[in-house]
This record gives C-alpha cells, structure tokens and sequence, in this order.
C-alpha cells in the first residue's frame, strides 16, 4: 500500500485518538468526583463488585472487531489508573518480581497499583493484616495440583476476608542464559512447577538434578547468575532476567491453569456472578457431614468445591473448605448459611467475591 493511501488512515487514527484522549481525561475528571465523595464517606477506594460488573458489561455490550477480552483488559486499566488518581493501592504478593502471583495482581487491578513483594504465603497476610497492603493476592488452588495447603491453613486464622478470585493461564518454559542445555547440572523451581512438569522432564532431561526453590522467579534470578543452572518459569520471570527460551510450553496438561485469592478488610457487596466461601468443621460421627451440607440442597443452593484439611487437634479430625454459588447477602444463600452456623461445630464465613472473569 503506498503512502498516498495510508496517509488519509493515518490522520482519521490521529483524530480518533485525539477524541479518545479527551473522553479519558473527562471520565478520569469524573473518578476524582467519585473520590471527592468516597473520602467525605470513608468509602473503600477499590470496590471489586463494581469493576467486575464493568468488566462484564463492556465485553457484553462490544459489537467486535476487538474480542470481549481484550476490551476487558483495556477497560481495567483504564478503571487502574483512574482509581490511582484517588488512592494508589499497595497490594502484596508472593514474589519475587516475575512471579505468576505478580502475574495476578495485575489481572485483578490493572498496573496503576503498587507491588509487594514478600517472601512467603505467611507475609502476604501479615502485610495485609498489618495495613502494610490494602490486598494481598495468594495462590489457593491449581488446577493440576490440588489446593495450596498453607493458604488454606493461613484463611482459618486470619482475620481477613475474600475479596475476589483471579484464575490465570499456568504456561511453563524451560529457560537458560544461552539457550541451550550443555552444560545444565540444575533444573530449578518451585516444587509446583516442577510436579507440573514432571512427565515433560522425566522424558526429555531425566538425568538432570532438579532442585526445588522458592517461586519460578528465583529460578530464573539463580539461571541468569550461573550457566550451569536451568529454571522453569513464566515469559514475564524469563523477560525480567534476560533468559533464552530452550522449551516452551512443557507443563504436563496444556489447560494448567492457578487460581488466586484477593485478601483483604473490604466485604464485597454483590456483584451479581458471585461466589461464597466458608470453612466447617462436624464431629467425626456417622453421616454428620451429609447432614451438615442438607441444608445447601434444601435452599437449592450449589456447591462449587469441597476440600478438606485436618484440624490438628484430635484424631481424625477436618476442616471442610467449600465454595458456594452466590453472595452472602442473596435470599437462598443467606438461609442456608444461617442453618449451617446452627449445625456446624465451627463456621468461618472467608467471604462473598465476584467470580474471575
């Protein structure tokens, strides 16, 4: 196409950019109203039921050619950067910087935020209870490899709620300074990537010492720093550290995906797609958990995921983690949690959250 042709496309872009910098600015002049009136009611700055219904709405209401997925994206930024001309949210995270943790946190809020890094599932919540974060973002569950138990142990004890949930895409590569594998002594990650990789690895480098380490991030800071070391990690940690991609792709099922939690003080209002989640415990007797969950069909209430971990106080002992349809506040939901709390010999309500998009 020659320059006579393009140049007529190129100045109607420039005029519709123009007429999209101008509404930006008036919807941002309307956030700092918003925030004006959130301040004089000490409302919460981040309300995740209404950015979710945002969300939602904008991919419904698009006529193409863009996917509903990427105007999401779009559009949450968008909702980032307006939010932080009211208050710039500090989120802690399970890093380092590159992780898939760090991956989620801008999922949920957009890049407009501030990132904490933190060295364990355990100071994410001490950060967050702290006030050091507003949120905190932490591993719950991957799809591959079943629940992420100390998170589980961590919700029994905290005094945070749920505020949202965040399922990301898990795609492992197999990277190394130089791109190749002579001289590979290591293969370092986390011991999720690695069980995640395991058929993928036992076929293709089963003679590789593999060497369990805190994220997939510090695995690839350790490959970058010795040649003799290879990591599994993201395309972001791999980017961050200046890794060559040996393998792509080499997690054992193509559809790996991990879900977060948001942990925070904030309790949602609904959003209209919600979900609940509550910890139980019975005693151990015959037919106590049947009995228990009765309730949850009586009210025609579904139940979306039951785990169960032991109590530690006794023999045989569980807590049942379970995830219900619904907001807290929604009529049949609500009935059904209220004889639960009757039934159960302990209830934890960890809270009422959009569902990820």
């Amino acid at each position: 196409m020659s320059d006579d042709k393009l140049l007529p496309l190129r100045q109607k872009i420039d005029a519709i950019d123009a007429q999209i910098l101008d509404l930006l600015n008036q919807r941002a002049r309307v956030a700092q109203e918003v925030g004006h009136v959130k301040a004089e009611t000490n409302a919460p700055v981040f309300r995740p039921e209404r950015e979710a219904q945002v969300l939602r709405k904008a991919a419904e209401r698009n006529p193409g050619p863009l996917l509903g997925t990427d105007i999401q994206t779009i559009f949450r930024e968008v909702m980032s950067a307006c939010r932080a001309l009211e208050k710039r949210v500090v989120v802690a995270y399970l890093g380092p910087a590159g992780t898939f943790s760090e991956q989620a946190v801008y999922q949920q809020f957009g890049h407009a935020v501030e990132g904490l890094s933190c060295v364990s599932i355990d100071e994410v919540f001490r950060d967050a209870e702290a006030g050091t974060a507003d949120f905190g973002v932490v591993p719950i569950e991957n799809s591959s490899e079943g629940v992420i138990n100390r998170t589980l142990d961590l919700l029994l004890q905290t005094t945070l709620s749920i505020s949202g949930e965040i399922s990301i895409p898990v795609h492992h590569s197999l990277m190394t300074k130089g791109g190749g594998m002579d001289g590979i002594t290591r293969i370092c990650a986390h011991s999720q990537a690695l069980a995640q990789c395991n058929a993928w690895l036992n076929q293709n480098y089963p003679q590789i010492q593999r060497q369990a380490v805190a994220s997939n991030a510090e695995a690839a800071r350790m490959a970058s720093d010795d040649t003799s070391v290879a990591a599994i990690a993201g395309e972001i940690a791999g980017q961050k550290y200046n890794l060559q991609t040996v393998n792509a792709h080499i997690q054992d099922d193509p559809h790996n995906r991990t879900r977060f939690a948001v942990i925070g003080r904030l309790h949602t209002a609904p959003s209209g797609r919600d979900q609940t989640s509550i910890v139980l415990s019975v005693p151990n007797k015959a037919g106590a958990v049947y009995k228990l969950l009765a309730p949850l069909a009586e009210h025609g209430v579904s139940m979306t995921r039951f785990e169960s971990r032991p109590a530690r106080m006794g023999a045989w002992e569980y807590y049942f983690y379970v995830d219900l349809e619904g907001h807290e506040q929604d009529e049949k939901v609500a009935r059904a949690l209220a004889e639960l709390k009757q039934n159960a010999a302990f209830f934890k309500l960890l809270g009422s959250y959009p569902l990820a998009l």
